[in-house]
């Protein structure tokens, strides 16, 4: 195996555990051949540069970390900072999954809600779930679909991941197996460019339970990533995709640098890198941004 300039990337959740200079002693002990550390944000984030193969060097850190209250992100330094983010909106940019809280307007939320887990986990194939959940809402006023936006709340370090990719010349993406009205007005919040997602079939002011062929699911995600990676001009090396669901692992994987946000078991197995702790900002000392450089959402 070749060995490559690698970058470890430490986060910690301050609340309830800093980040030292001694968990740095135990990542350069796992790690061996470290040629440098540096702070990103002093007791939260740091790098560890070295040498080695990938994989035998992110095992060893995760081992020396395991059951600890940080993420390790392992990657080669080299394009570390990416220039697309493709982000999953859902339980990713945001706290809630929208089509639950429409269902508990509706009266279904309890059944709706397990219909979503499963569908997440993997359990289930998606967009026959996702059909079958919007058939649940069948004859819901479409004016619960404000109440619901109502309830919707970003998640720590949404809005500054994105200002902050976006001023540094970076474009975002929301590409959600959700619905237009609300990926429309969270990227309206946050800053994103642009919003993809599915679109409910309204009749005489009412949801008719069906959402509008085609229904964008993990697949779709995936081609929106490399189309809008090819419109400008990046490989996907270039790019990168978050999100939480088992939809999100064709991008998550294609991706120059995948990251499972908060995700179900079999998601964080296939992604790259995962976040169990941090807030969204995990995503920009992932690139190697430093916190007084963030924008501030």
């Amino acid at each position: 195996m070749s060995s490559i300039i690698l970058v470890a990337t430490l986060i910690a959740d301050p609340a309830r555990e800093p980040l030292t200079e001694a968990r740095l002693d135990t990542a350069a002990a796992a790690l061996r051949g470290v040629e440098r550390r540096r702070w990103l944000d002093d007791g939260v984030a740091a790098d560890v540069v070295f040498t080695g193969a990938l994989a035998p060097k992110r095992a060893a850190l995760e081992k020396a970390f395991a059951g600890e209250p940080f993420d390790v992100i392992v990657q080669p330094l080299a394009g570390r900072e990416k220039r697309l983010l493709v982000a999953d909106m859902d339980s990713t940019l945001i706290g809630q999954e929208c089509v639950d809280e429409l269902a508990a307007l509706a009266g279904t939320g309890e059944h709706v809600t397990a219909i979503t887990e499963r569908a997440m986990r993997g359990d289930i194939a998606f967009e026959p779930a996702l059909r079958r959940r919007v058939g649940l809402l069948a004859r819901l006023p479409e004016t619960a679909i404000d109440a619901a936006l109502a309830k919707i709340t970003l998640n720590p370090g949404a809005k500054t991941l994105v200002q902050t990719m976006k001023g540094r010349g970076a474009r975002v993406a929301i590409v959600s197996s959700g619905f237009r009205p609300f990926t429309s007005a969270v990227a309206a919040r946050i800053g994103a460019d642009e919003d993809r997602a599915n679109a409910f079939e309204i009749v005489d002011g009412k949801l008719t339970g069906r959402a509008i062929e085609p229904v964008l699911g993990g697949d779709a995600k995936l081609a929106a990533l490399r189309e809008i990676a090819e419109a400008m001009g990046l490989d996907l090396a270039e790019t990168m995709a978050v999100g939480d669901g088992a939809n999100d692992v064709p991008m998550l994987r294609a991706a120059g640098l995948g990251v499972a946000y908060r995700a179900k078991p079999r998601v964080a197995a296939a992604a790259h890198a995962r976040v169990d702790h941090g807030d969204l900002t995990a995503l920009l000392y992932a690139q190697g941004i430093r916190r007084k450089d963030f924008v501030e959402g």
